[in-house]
C-alpha cells in the first residue's frame, strides 16, 4: 500500500512551453502548467466545463525531454507526486504553493500545429 501514497496522475494540456532552469549540480529543471478539463450537467441540466490549472516540475533526465519535445497545447500523461513548498514574498509574508513533481511523462496525441 505504500505504494498509492501521495501519487498523482493527471492528463492534459501544457498552457505553455516548459520554462528551463540549469541548477547548481549541472542537472536541468523543467517548470510548466497543465490544463485539466472536466466537462458535467449542473442541477439545471446546463452543461459546465471546468479547467484546473496545476504547476508540474521535472528534474534530470525527464526535464530535459520536456524541454525538447513538450510544447504549448501538447497533450501529455504526468505521474508524480505532491510537493508544498514556501517561500518569503517581498513583504516578508510566507507564501505556500503546492505543485506536482513529476516522475514519469507520457506524450499523448499528435505533436499541435503551429
Amino acid at each position: 500500500m505504500n505504494s498509492l501514497r501521495n501519487k498523482v496522475h493527471l492528463i492534459g494540456h501544457l498552457g505553455m512551453k516548459p520554462e528551463i532552469k540549469e541548477m547548481s549540480n549541472g542537472k536541468k529543471k523543467a517548470s510548466f502548467s497543465v490544463a485539466t478539463n472536466e466537462q458535467y450537467k449542473n442541477s439545471e441540466g446546463v452543461s459546465v466545463k471546468e479547467t484546473q490549472w496545476h504547476r508540474v516540475t521535472a528534474f534530470g533526465k525527464l526535464a530535459e525531454v520536456a524541454e525538447k519535445y513538450l510544447d504549448k497545447g501538447r497533450e501529455i500523461a504526468i505521474e508524480g507526486k505532491l510537493i508544498t513548498r514556501t517561500y518569503n514574498d517581498k513583504a516578508g509574508a510566507k507564501k505556500f504553493f503546492t505543485e506536482v513533481q513529476a516522475s514519469d511523462l507520457l506524450m499523448l496525441g499528435s505533436k499541435p500545429k503551429d
